[in-house]
């Protein structure tokens, strides 16, 4: 017979404690309690084997430059001492200075900081721990010190090879214990970034399916890490070079012979082989618990794509993972139904290639039953059973104290038969600690296990005379904790003659607990709990004392007041005679604020005065030592009115909620309206909650007319009901009324199926079933389950079903590709299946399509137009949803421009069936080559043949520029550069000019052809001082382009313009086109007719006064005045000073007047329109107007240089005046 110790359970009250909390005092310890306290004084002389409490692990790896601690715990009565063996034989501590052991414990430590090497100690240690009534043993604990060795020294030579080839760059880190964590970076620290192309193998090395010249570098560094001493070892770097085949100058190729490169594949495209591991299979063993890591690592190009399957089962949902971008297969948590064939597929464009794992799962022993401790009474039978497993399965061996108990004292009540130890008539001397040792080849379990033998008569923990204070209609829980040995029965009594408690209304719970579910009032009273055996008997008196409920039977109420006045909340608590409440108010869930308007007595809140800031909800709490409740209330403070009106507000909510006539699928639900506030009520609104799967969420459930107090409402299965009611008047709404008591309706089968039923293939060899599962509202029971139903659609297969859990998806593997599925998703509970479901189509997986569409066709429409067609590919091959087609096509570049990994190419896709596209925005005379590609839902198939075709010549584009330089009195000459787009071979150049009189009307147009071999053309026998506007465009033999306009002016003539500055060109550049010739505005014309009408009438008048004899001095003051208006202007002065070059930046010369025999003499006055205009500076507007400021400065700044855009100076405008 077994011995059980209840411990006493603490609690404030049995009213306030889950029941949870109680049941989990259920009988657990089958051991006298060694702690301190109240318990363990009752049985402090009861005595106890040893019992191990923490040690060390089995496989223990220590830090070299820490000392080691072995540690050692173990309780008992008495307490145990502690005893070492090392390496099997016993270790006496006492001789070695440099250990010791920690007072009332067995750890051991070993201070190798000072002196000493870890090394040393090396070896297997097992603890014993013993006392009177036996001895328990650890494991035995291996001690090892972590190594963190370096690499060996190692010449690395680069490795070079072409653009394309694999690569492994070994890695082979040393061997450390426990085993380096290996990882690859650059000089920087900087990780090396991986892709499905290079990747980092499970053995350490970089694996490079297909290299890149990105990949060359000179430091691929191998680290390798270990944490136990957190160091870390680097390996020499390897430098690596790619390079291209199409880089090889012919002196390099002279050079380097091919066996100089690395390996010798061939930098084409090819199909998948394998790096690791090689040939066609291999074997894989793992243990059981562990993680099973499958690799397998391609090479190929392009990169080859890496697949897992399980050959004869699918591969486990929640427990496998993809790593090293599927390269790597883990199965977390493998157990032996794990075995099996693994199969990995590389795959890219050119083909596939396979490779079998054959994976057995060992196991290490792992517990089935171990051995439990064993408190028996003299006299008694028990049995200490330990059973295991493995694989192998397991041999199994006792001992007795440490010693295997083929050579242990004998005891005549025990009998050994293989995991078992049978115990007949046990003594006080049988008392010992048993080990089981459960061991094969790849571990061993130890377990110890006493058996204790005692005569103790029952014993109650619980202190007597323990009061228990209980709110009624709650349940009550009567604690009594026991001990004693053979176990005590128990039995409780009420008062002092009372019969036995059955558990017809009572509930007796096995560790001692007296439960009664819904204490009454009359459930007050002494309760007397007796514990026997044949030893003796125990009892232990406790108290129940029923209190009644803690109520407000007058609740602060919802009041609007104004402001500056007075307000009153009444909360009236009615509570147990017995029990002192305590009434508490809030403001807002805070305190009440620290004013003297607030005042508090027994059962009112008063606030005075009443400002803005005392609006919110107060809240009246009442405590008791038991239970607490509360009531709430909402204060609105309005401005004062002049005249008091009725106050109109949503009505207060309804309260006393009654459910009544309660049937399964139906309730009625009755309650009192509040107050209406002087607005009648209209209707009230009843919601639900479902305290059962959302909890706190309220729903609308019916609604009927404001005269109604009643309402009969239809319910759904298995869901705890709660209810409130709303009322509503023309104001609004009401707050909700208290929730009514819960109501649980009985289960029912679903009434319907999930929604939204899908089936889409991720993979080409399965199928994702998904849907929209039902809430727990319309699961109507427990255990929601899902049947998922699937066949193919085209064949004669039966229906497939599997039951999964309350999930939204299933995936079904190893399906065919793109093959259409009839599904089915049924619900189900513990009750029964729903309707039968609908069926839906789904596919399974895409693939990559298999086939190119063939017998592709273009044909040129214009030059920058064309139509390819192809033959569609069939629906079979597609092996997928149909997208569209796709035409990938590009221009053929010229040799000097070629760049082979760098052609851009355009992709246009044509969405579903059609067979036939447009190709716009080609460029003329250009080849083109392009291929076709079908397109699915997982991406692109192998593209068509390459088709190639020529768009023929176009117009050309206009000339790249178009510049006028070195004109002269009757001559220009334009230079050009040929069009950027010529599309097409040059047939000539087409230049058109006119002239523009100073009206700026057109004169007739010439046209000149001109070989498309020149660049430079010059125009003679022009006209001087004239504008041109000049028209010129390429041609080829699809015709003209477009035109590049420009506008020159030819050069004055200097035998007419002696002195006269020439206009400011620049270095041989022709005015622009914006230029302005001042000569030709109607301003300037009629102010020179002015100004000549003025001398004409001057002329006249001294004619007279000399025929009348008078004197008029015009031509001495002439002479000696010259007017600067009107000396520009003598019909006998030819010119108006000499010429002055721009460059020089010096003043002009002022010209003097000329006289008939055209001898120069200089005159006295030097001022002249360039004075006043700012020399050559001073311009013009478009419309002729002088812009120039009349400043009368004298110094002259320098020209501004050989600008074309120049306007001309006022100089110029008179020389083209004349």
């Amino acid at each position: 017979m077994q011995l059980k110790i209840m411990p006493k359970k603490k609690y404030l009250s049995a009213g306030r404690v889950p029941l949870v909390l109680f049941l989990c005092q259920m009988i657990s310890a089958l051991e006298v309690p060694l702690d301190h306290g109240k318990k363990a004084k009752l049985l402090e002389d009861l005595v106890q084997p040893p019992t191990i409490t923490q040690q060390s692990p089995k496989d223990y790896i220590i830090d070299p430059r820490e000392n080691i601690v072995i540690q050692c715990e173990a309780k008992g009565k008495p307490p145990p001492s502690f005893s070492w063996t090392r390496n099997g034989t016993h270790f006496d501590i006492d001789k070695d200075p440099l250990v010791t052991m920690r007072p009332g414990s067995g750890t051991l430590v070993i201070n190798i900081m000072s002196e000493g090497k870890a090394e040393t100690y090396e070896g297997v240690y097992q603890c014993t721990a013993r006392n009177e009534r036996g001895a328990a043993i650890s494991n035995n604990i291996v001690i090892r010190p972590s190594r963190s060795p370096l690499w060996t020294k190692e010449k690395l030579e680069p490795i070079t090879l072409r653009n394309g080839q694999s690569l492994v760059l070994p890695c082979r880190p040393p061997i450390g214990l426990p085993p380096a964590i290996i990882f690859w970076m650059d000089n920087s620290f900087q990780r090396l970034p991986q892709s499905e192309r290079v990747s980092q193998g499970l053995n350490g090395d970089l694996y490079f399916s297909n290299v890149l010249p990105e990949d060359t570098r000179e430091d691929y560094i191998c680290y390798a890490r270990f944490n136990h001493t957190q160091t870390i070892q680097q390996k020499q770097p390897i430098s690596v070079k790619v390079i291209s085949v199409d880089e090889l100058n012919d002196t390099i190729a002279a050079n380097l012979s091919d066996t100089e490169f690395y390996g010798a594949k061939s930098s084409k495209e090819r199909p998948p082989t394998l790096l690791t591991p090689e040939g066609n299979a291999s074997h894989k063993e793992e243990l059981r618990g562990n993680v099973l890591s499958l690799e397998c690592i391609a090479e190929g190009l392009p990169t080859p794509i890496i697949y897992w399957i399980k050959e004869d089962g699918t591969l486990p949902i929640n427990r496998t993972l993809y790593r090293n971008f599927k390269k790597t297969l883990q199965i977390t948590h493998v157990s032996e139904a794990d075995s099996g064939n693994y199969q990995c597929i590389a795959k890219n464009a050119l083909g596939a290639v396979h490779h079998t794992i054959s994976v057995t799962v060992k196991a290490a022993p792992y517990w089935i039953t171990a051995p439990q401790n064993l408190v028996l009474s003299p006299g008694e039978d028990g049995t200490l059973i330990c059973r295991a497993n493995g694989n192998p399965k397991p041999t199994i061996g006792w001992l007795t104290n440490g010693v295997p108990i083929e050579i242990a004292p004998d005891d005549p009540s025990r009998k050994i038969d293989g995991d078992t130890i049978i115990f007949t008539h046990v003594q006080e001397r049988s008392s010992a600690v048993y080990q089981c040792n459960a061991s094969n080849e790849y571990g061993y379990l130890l377990a110890n296990a006493f058996v204790n033998v005692l005569a103790e008569p029952p014993r109650i923990l619980t202190s007597a005379n323990t009061l228990y204070q209980v709110i009624a209609n709650r349940p009550a829980l009567l604690d009594c904790a026991f001990f004693g040995s053979p176990l005590p029965t128990i039995e409780w009594f009420k008062g002092a003659k009372g019969r036995a408690l059955h558990e017809d209304i009572y509930v007796l719970h096995e560790n001692g607990t007296l439960e009664i579910p819904v204490a009454q009032k009359d459930s007050t009273g002494t309760y007397t709990c007796v514990a026997r055996n044949k030893l003796g008997v125990a009892k232990n008196e406790v108290h129940l004392e029923i209190k009644d409920p803690t109520r407000i039977i007058k609740q602060p109420e919802y009041a609007v007041v104004q402001r500056g006045s007075k307000v009153s909340f009444e909360c009236k608590v009615k509570h147990d005679h017995t029990l002192i409440p305590t009434v508490m108010w809030l403001k807002d869930n805070g305190e009440l604020p620290s004013e003297k308007r607030f005042t508090v007595d027994k059962d009112h809140l008063v606030i005075t005065d009443v400002s803005d800031d005392d609006g919110g909800t107060y809240t009246c709490m009442a405590n008791t030592s038991l239970d607490d409740v509360s009531a709430s209330a909402v204060l609105r403070v309005v401005a004062p009115t002049p005249t008091p009106a009725p106050i109109y507000d949503v009505p207060n909510p309804p309260f006393d909620l009654e459910l009544t006539n309660q049937l399964d699928k139906s309730v009625q639900l009755t309650w009192t309206p509040g107050d209406d506030n002087n607005s009648p009520i209209t209707k009230f609104i009843i919601e639900y909650e479902d305290g059962m799967h959302e909890a706190g969420l309220w729903h609308h459930q019916a609604e009927v007319s404001g005269t109604q107090t009643t309402a009969q409402l239809k319910l759904s299965p298995y869901v705890n009901y709660s209810f409130r009611v709303m009322a509503e008047n023309n104001i609004g709404r009401s707050s909700p009324s208290e929730a009514s008591e819960q109501y649980l309706t009985k289960a029912a089968e679903p009434d319907q199926n999930p929604t939204a039923v899908e089936g889409l293939g991720t993979e080409p060899d399965n199928l994702v079933i998904t849907w929209k599962p039902l809430n727990g509202f319309e699961s109507n029971g427990p255990g929601l389950q899902y049947k998922v139903s699937w066949r193919q659609k085209d064949g004669d297969d039966e229906w497939t079903s599997v039951v999964v859990a309350n999930v939204s998806k299933y995936i079904v593997s190893g399906t065919p590709t793109f093959v259409p599925y009839l599904i089915k998703v049924q619900a189900l509970n513990d009750v029964g299946f729903a309707p039968e479901p609908a069926t839906v189509m789904g596919h399974s997986g895409e693939d990559l399509p298999m086939v190119a569409p063939g017998n592709v066709r273009v044909s040129v429409v214009n030059s920058t137009l064309a139509e390819v067609h192809w033959d569609p590919v069939p629906l079979k091959s597609i092996r997928g949803h149909l997208q569209g087609y796709r035409v990938y096509y590009w221009k053929a570049q010229s040799s000097s421009k070629r760049d082979r990994r760098h052609i851009e190419k355009k992709i246009l896709t044509f969405q579903g069936s059609k067979t036939h596209g447009m190709l716009p925005g080609l460029e003329p005379y250009s080849h083109y080559t392009l291929n076709v590609r079908v397109v699915n839902g997982k991406g692109e198939g192998p593209a068509s043949s390459d088709r190639g075709f020529h768009t023929p010549e176009g117009v050309p584009s206009a000339p790249s520029s178009l510049k006028i330089v070195n004109p002269t009195l009757d001559s220009l000459t334009l230079e050009w550069d040929p069009p950027s787009h010529p599309n097409g071979i040059l047939t000539e150049y087409t230049l058109k000019y006119q002239p523009i009189n100073s009206t700026h009307e057109l004169g007739p147009l010439v046209d000149i052809k001109i070989p498309a071999n020149k660049t430079r053309w010059t125009l003679k026998n022009l006209n001087f001082s004239t504008r041109y506007k000049f028209y010129f465009s390429a041609q080829t033999s699809a015709g003209s382009g477009s035109q590049i306009t420009e506008e020159a002016i030819t050069t004055v003539d200097e035998g007419k313009m002696a002195g006269i500055p020439p206009p400011d060109v620049g270095a041989g550049k022709a005015m622009a086109s914006r230029q302005v010739d001042i000569a030709t505005q109607g301003w300037f014309i009629g102010l020179m007719c002015a100004v000549a009408l003025l001398i004409l009438i001057l002329l006249i008048v001294c004619f007279i006064r000399r025929n009348k004899g008078g004197k008029y001095p015009v031509k001495e003051k002439e002479d000696a005045h010259a007017d600067p208006e009107i000396q520009p202007m003598k019909e006998d002065d030819g010119t108006f000073g000499e010429y002055s070059d721009a460059e020089d930046h010096k003043p002009l010369k002022k010209g003097s007047r000329t006289p008939s025999d055209r001898t120069v003499k200089k005159e006295d006055s030097d001022d002249s329109l360039v004075d006043y205009g700012e020399g050559v500076n001073g311009q013009f507007n478009e419309d002729g107007s002088f812009i120039g400021q009349y400043s009368g400065k004298k110094e002259k700044e320098p020209a501004e240089g050989n600008e074309s855009s120049e306007a001309p100076s006022p100089v110029n405008a008179m020389n083209s005046f004349v």
